[in-house]
């Protein structure tokens, strides 16, 4: 499959966190063609600052592999990583990200910092952005204008 259609897969599951209230941010994890790992924004819903759509896909995908490393694995996300899920994906050791919009307030790829390709980390995960990136950034924009149209306070990542 390609880069768009495994990031119409992450879409699915940003569309799943607006259902639930939650800024739309989804992803999946791909290993061999085979999505391995799913996740969207739960931070919410889980109580857990932690609980980012990234975090979550490869929480499953380590399960499902049986291992914390998830070397030659693609993370497909709709919105730029942050900086908390940079380091995750550094740790797990992924090879490739993709993401569709970019995060010009949070963005740790390639918007605010560049930690996927930092040198001086034990290892650097090869970046491609703006797939997508119409459909994600409309998705997002749509909750925001949303939550300020209801006036409720939507709380982001």
């Amino acid at each position: 499959m390609s880069d768009e259609a495994f990031m119409t897969k992450a879409l699915a599951e940003a569309r799943l966190a607006f259902q639930e209230s939650e800024v739309p941010v989804g992803a999946v994890v791909v290993l061999d063609d085979e999505i391995i790992g799913r996740g969207h924004n739960e931070p919410i819903g889980q109580s857990d600052p932690t609980a980012h759509a990234e975090i979550l896909a490869l929480r499953e995908a380590a399960r499902k592999t049986e291992n914390y490393r998830l070397t030659g694995a693609t993370l497909y996300v709709t919105l730029e990583p942050c900086a908390m899920c940079c380091g995750a994906l550094v740790a797990a050791r992924v090879d490739r990200v993709v993401f569709g919009a970019e995060d010009p307030k949070a963005g740790a790829a390639v918007s605010l910092y560049r930690l996927l390709d930092d040198a001086r980390l034990n290892h650097q995960v090869a970046v491609t952005g703006g797939v997508l990136a119409e459909e994600c950034s409309a998705l997002l924009q749509q909750f925001f204008r949303e939550k300020r149209i209801s006036g409720t306070r939507a709380q982001s990542d």
